[in-house]
């Protein structure tokens, strides 16, 4: 005999929520095997542009955190070949060197301590999107994590190396999780690792659908309560953990080194 065919939404809501903090099991991976999973998962998502783009994570020390070493691409990191450093980009732990256009990530993690893990990339769709200078259109269910949730740099600061950039990039994206830099790529600012991930792969996924889109026609907005209650709906982190964890197992079929 069904119970709840007459139940209103927002108390099915409320429900589906409260079953998923209870049967929804959370990963254990170490934040490094985390990072590096990540790496395999964005690079098979086609976020790969040879060695352009980092991603970073808070590590265990304030002021420090795990970055990919320079000279290797996504589908080169594991957990023991990544770095950890300071603000100053100072390798504390590992060998080689970071990237030095991840100084902005420093200032992003000080402006923003509710901010875990960064990514940073320059996929096909979403770099070929910044080049026509347009905000992200977020008009689709599946997208709608990133629904108000998405901020836009129209001018194009040059490379990210400068402290310059730190500013700038901090102060366009706000208090927002994404933000679309022009001629130059995304960006995720997430609470968690497995949060950047999924946001990441969504926002490559977003850009494409838009630019299929305006090939065919004008894209039509929609209603803003929906959208935003999609977003809420959508983005609880134990749905985020439930995707990174099928990606990870994916990944991990195909990458079976990355936990090294």
């Amino acid at each position: 005999m069904t119970t709840t065919m007459q139940t209103p939404k927002d108390q099915l809501v409320t429900l589906a929520e409260k079953q998923m903090v209870t049967t929804l099991i959370d990963n254990e991976y170490t934040p490094r095997q985390k990072l590096a999973l990540t790496c395999r998962i964005l690079f098979d998502g086609g976020h790969d542009s040879g060695l352009a783009g980092q991603i970073t994570a808070r590590a265990e020390t304030p002021g420090s955190y795990y970055t990919q070493r320079l000279g290797l691409g996504f589908d080169e990191i594991s957990g023991s070949n990544l770095l950890m450093v300071d603000e100053d980009l100072m390798v504390l732990k590992g060998q080689g060197m970071a990237n030095p256009a991840n100084r902005f990530h420093s200032w992003l993690y000080r402006a923003r301590p509710d901010v875990n893990c960064i990514i940073h990339t320059h996929p096909l769709y979403s770099a070929t999107l910044s080049m026509l200078e347009v905000p992200l259109a977020v008009s689709h269910m599946d997208i709608c994590p990133l629904f108000d949730d998405c901020a836009f740099l129209k001018d194009w600061p040059g490379v990210p190396v400068g402290n310059e950039e730190g500013e700038i990039i901090s102060k366009a994206i706000g208090d927002k999780r994404a933000i679309l830099l022009s001629h130059h790529g995304l960006l995720i600012a997430g609470g968690s690792i497995e949060e950047a991930c999924v946001l990441a792969l969504l926002f490559e996924r977003a850009a494409r659908m838009q630019l299929l889109a305006i090939s065919a026609g004008e894209i039509r907005p929609i209603p803003e309560a929906l959208g935003k209650e999609a977003h809420d709906w959508i983005s609880s982190p134990k749905r985020h953990g439930a995707a990174f964890s099928y990606y990870a197992r994916r990944a991990l079929r195909a990458h079976g080194d990355c936990l090294a």
